[in-house]
């Protein structure tokens, strides 16, 4: 199943799977949204799989996102490697 992006009430519903076949389209959705919106809010409910590009590509929108000084959330059940990855990220810094 490819990505779709389903923008809902200002919070952005990702289904399918966040892959290398899927992460340009993803970044490029978000690169015009990011400059016009104050917070960027994804939903990862309905994400099925992500793998190390899809990993990449959050942290990309993640990293535009303070580049704009815009606030980025990442909510929902799906992927906890999403998760875990921002964790680490945070513990570190």
């Amino acid at each position: 199943m490819a990505l779709q992006i389903l923008e809902q009430n200002g919070i952005f519903n990702l289904h399918g799977r966040l892959t290398t076949a899927t992460s340009q389209s993803f970044l490029n959705h978000f690169k015009n949204i990011i400059t016009s919106v104050n917070d960027v809010t994804i939903n990862i409910d309905k994400v099925s799989e992500i793998d190390a590009t899809g990993m990449s590509a959050i942290r990309v929108l993640y990293d535009n996102a303070l580049q704009y000084n815009r606030n980025f959330f990442i909510i929902g059940n799906g992927c906890k490697e999403i998760y875990e990855e921002f964790r680490y990220t945070e513990e570190a810094a």
